[in-house]
């Protein structure tokens, strides 16, 4: 080693030091983080065993309490974020109340604001909890997560909800106060008669469009608070985040609403027995914003429904776009595939589509395209 040392160059041994001293803190730091995910590991099996031998004596409890008055006391407060399948799924409590015997109720807010003043925050409080002829009850309507453990009550209640992708849920939301859905086709809407696409929105920088739109979901979970609702408030995120943890027994996704309605019927059968089975058979045949889909192989009324409204959608364009001078060729053919191709084939997907439809549907599609690029035929 010594004859290394006198044969070596002092800038070599000095960067062989250094490389030694690197390779040692890379393998201490392995070492750290083996030794972290040994004691996560470890964290993670104990609060498992802890989790097991809570839920073993609440089963015992249960089984040996047959009256199981806290079960019919319970109420569940489901405070539905807009445009997330709230309706859908609300729908399935109201199919279920009679058979399961429960209530469901609205919740009502003042101009439809989900935010109470502190004297209706008391008055709803003192309602839910004291109004036994409506127990058990299942309350819902969109307003913000209410703590009330503030208003000195003993029991809690039970809180559900449904998140969605933030941008699927704002671009639902836009169409939604321009058209409205099935479930009040008669309602007219705040925007009803605005024709402006979402992505024309976007690029003309609307305010039904803004970015901060896609914020909402936070407030419904972070509460009643001022700053909940200050957009982009990171105090609102962290509040919102250990309120979704804490407080609500289950938060479901709407992309995967079935899996939160199998599990709400496991942790809630007094309420929710039958809700799987009747879900998947409402959605043999579903309605949502204007599109039927169906399990059944027979499309033909809403392949005749598309077309209805397609060409409803290509006729109201025909002054304002189609036969505008200063509008070009190339622009009017986004426009056509922006509104009306899509139109045309809603809920394509959950078709089973036989010749005579794709006939149809083509024929369409053609005859909007002679008469935007005025071909005769």
């Amino acid at each position: 080693m010594g004859l290394l040392r006198i044969m070596m160059p002092h800038k070599f041994q000095l960067l062989a030091v250094m490389a030694f001293g690197v390779a040692m803190l890379c393998i201490e730091n392995q070492i750290q983080k083996l030794e972290e995910s040994r004691a996560k590991l470890e964290r993670t099996m104990a609060r498992h065993e802890v989790r097991e031998v809570e839920q073993r004596q609440t089963r015992d409890s249960l089984r040996d309490s047959p009256a199981l008055p806290e079960i019919e006391d319970l109420i569940i407060i489901y405070n539905r974020v807009p445009k997330t399948a709230s309706t859908s799924f609300t729908n399935i409590a109201y199919d279920l109340c009679g058979k399961n015997r429960f209530h469901v109720l609205h919740i009502n807010t003042t101009k439809n604001n989900p935010v109470m003043s502190l004297q209706d925050q008391m008055r709803f409080v003192r309602n839910v909890t004291s109004w036994r002829e409506m127990k058990p009850g299942f309350y819902h309507g969109h307003v913000a997560y209410l703590d009330f453990t503030k208003f000195g009550v003993k029991g809690k209640p039970v809180y559900i909800n449904i998140v969605r992708d933030p941008i699927e849920r704002l671009v639902s939301y836009y169409y939604f106060l321009r058209f409205g859905d099935d479930y009040r086709p008669g309602l007219r809407r705040r925007k009803q008669g605005d024709k402006k696409t979402f992505d024309e929105c976007v690029s003309s920088g609307g305010s039904d469009c803004a970015p901060e739109k896609l914020w909402l979901q936070i407030p419904f979970f972070c509460g009643h608070y001022s700053e909940c609702w200050n957009v982009g408030s990171r105090w609102a995120l962290e509040q919102a985040k250990y309120n979704l943890v804490n407080e609500y027994l289950l938060v479901g996704v709407t992309e995967e609403l079935e899996d939160f309605i199998m599990m709400l019927e496991a942790a809630l059968p007094r309420f929710f027995r039958g809700a799987t089975e009747l879900y998947r058979t409402a959605v043999d045949r579903f309605t949502y914003l204007g599109s039927t889909l169906s399990r059944a192989v027979h499309i033909d009324d809403e392949v005749n429904i598309r077309i209805v409204k397609a060409s409803a959608a290509f006729g109201r364009l025909r002054d304002s776009v189609w036969e505008r001078t200063g509008i070009k060729q190339e622009t009017k053919l986004k426009v056509y595939r922006a509104v009306v191709l899509p139109t045309l084939l809603y809920g394509c997907e959950a078709w089973t589509v036989y010749q005579r439809h794709a006939k149809k549907l083509n024929h369409i599609h053609l005859s909007c395209l002679r008469k935007l690029l005025r071909i005769k035929w």
